[in-house]
Parts: structure tokens; C-alpha cells; sequence
């Protein structure tokens, strides 16, 4: 079983009010259905847990500008989790039942990351989950009308409980911290699965003015997101960093080329412990 969790932001615009009920209600129907967890204390949060009967986790930390720590919403989560198995999802991310099929291919791996490319779409209401073809429409849609966004921007993270023990006090949505997310599994032997091909993840389209700015560029350069680019050491590390791919059905090493020089350009970041012990032994070979 799983347990998904997310931190929304407050239910007072009635944007980000309805593109969160899309999210959240998409995730009530999947199969086999999760535990999930509203984290955070924002207004509606609690309100709306009470209302889908689902859990609410309160207390949630934050920086000196109100915003959530990654580090509380992921420690909190995993403490309250029913299930080992957990995913953190953005809350304005549709997921269907092609994700718990995804998840369910990764299980046979001892310690993974799954991740995946998301699509960006207008999404201008609120989805009839009445409909049993809701999802269908929805793919239709997106062939239509929306747009796969770039490896960087990561959106869900399938794990297992105790992947990562000692996350920094990144503010959540101010970039950086996923990508050091996934550069900290990866270096510490988990194996990280592509799932873009077999996840339609749709984020449904928003301004940022729940930032305080008023565009995706602006925040990216706010002092926020610059303190998260200083505790990230620097990192980029994305879905071109997977070692496997899900592809039709199936588990797949990435064996193509850019995998690989990837995976070469990186072995440093991705094995420390044994990349010290080759420089070591080299260094030693020529004395």
C-alpha cells in the first residue's frame, strides 16, 4: 500500500482552490486507493481534509517568510505514514491509474526514486470525476492542447520511508530542492526510475501570485530561491539522471548513449564513497 502526501497552499483563490480539489479528488480514485495526507496549516487545508476524510498533518515548519521547509513537510509525512511506500506530490498534479501502475513495476527494486516529466495544460475548472472516462478525456485533451515540460521540473517522488534523513531547510516551491532530492538518492545507491513515458502527470496551469511575484522567472530569482540554490550545493540533477525507464509496461535499463555519458559525466556525484577510493588508489599508483 501507499501513503501520498502533499503540502497545498491556501484554498482563499479560487484558482488554486479548484486546481487543488482537481488533484486532490484525482487521487482519491486511484486503484488500489492511498493513504493520503494534507501536511501544513495554510487555510482550507484542514478543512478540506475533514471534508474528503482524509488525514491532516498539522505543525508544519517554516522560513522566516511563511513559507513550508521541504525538510518539515517530508519529515512529518513519514512520520505519520501508515505505509513504507510513499510519494510527495505537487498539489495542482492530476495523476489517473497509469501511476499506481507505475509504481507497482518499481517494487522490485531495493531502494528507488521515481520520478517523471510532467505536462503542462489549462485545465479552466473543475473535472467531472462522475464521468468513468474522466482520465480518457483528459489524455485527449492533452494531445490537443498540452505541452511536456523539461526534465528539471519534477513534480512526484515515489520512495520508500528513510530514503533521506538529512534534508535541508529548502523553501518548498522555490526550485532547487527537488533536483537535490534526487542527486541525494541517487548518491547514496538508490536507483532512480524514469516513469515519463508511463505517468501522465498534468499540472494544471497557474499564476504565482500565492508567492508574492508575478511570474515563474521572478521567483526564480527571488532570495528565496537563491537560498535554496545555496543549499543544494549546486545540483542539477534531473530525470536524464534515471538508470532505468518505464516503457511499455516494463522496466528498462537506459542503455542509450545520453544515459550513459550522463551517468559517466556524474559517477563522482552518483558513488562518491567509490569514486574517492579510485582517486585514492590512482593517486597512489603513481607515487
Amino acid at each position: 500500500m501507499l501513503t501520498l502526501f502533499t503540502c497545498p497552499k491556501a484554498f482563499t483563490d479560487p484558482h488554486i482552490r479548484q486546481i487543488q480539489r482537481n488533484a486532490i479528488q484525482s487521487w482519491m480514485r486511484l486503484d488500489p486507493r492511498p493513504e493520503i495526507l494534507l501536511a501544513g496549516d495554510d487555510e482550507g487545508v484542514k478543512e478540506t481534509a475533514v471534508e474528503f476524510g482524509l488525514r491532516h498533518v498539522s505543525s508544519v515548519e517554516r522560513n522566516a517568510r511563511g513559507t513550508p521547509l521541504v525538510c518539515s513537510v517530508f519529515e512529518k509525512a513519514q512520520a505519520a505514514a501508515t505505509h513504507a511506500l510513499l510519494a510527495y506530490v505537487n498539489t495542482d498534479i492530476v495523476l489517473g491509474p497509469d501511476f499506481t501502475a507505475a509504481v507497482s513495476r518499481c517494487q522490485g527494486l531495493k531502494a528507488f526514486l521515481l520520478i517523471g516529466r510532467r505536462w503542462d495544460m489549462d485545465v479552466p475548472g473543475a473535472l467531472d470525476f462522475r464521468d468513468p472516462a474522466w482520465h480518457d478525456k483528459l489524455r485527449r485533451d492533452l494531445h490537443d492542447r498540452g505541452k511536456q515540460h523539461g526534465p528539471a521540473g519534477l513534480d512526484y517522488f515515489v520512495f520508500r520511508k528513510g530514503l533521506w534523513s538529512d534534508v535541508p531547510p529548502f523553501a518548498l516551491g522555490r526550485c532547487a530542492w527537488d533536483n537535490w532530492l534526487v542527486y541525494r538518492a541517487a548518491a547514496g545507491g538508490a536507483s532512480l526510475v524514469d516513469g515519463s513515458q508511463a505517468v501522465t502527470a498534468v499540472h494544471q496551469n497557474h499564476d504565482y501570485a500565492h508567492s508574492g511575484h508575478a511570474s515563474a522567472e521572478e521567483l526564480w530569482r527571488s532570495e528565496e530561491a537563491g537560498r535554496n540554490r545555496i543549499l543544494a550545493g549546486g545540483v542539477t540533477f534531473d530525470v536524464l539522471d534515471c538508470g532505468y525507464r518505464l516503457k511499455g509496461g516494463r522496466l528498462h535499463v537506459a542503455r542509450d548513449r545520453d544515459a550513459v555519458l550522463r551517468r559517466m559525466e556524474r559517477f563522482h556525484e552518483y558513488r562518491p564513497l567509490l569514486w574517492n577510493l579510485l582517486l585514492s588508489w590512482k593517486i597512489r599508483s603513481f607515487l
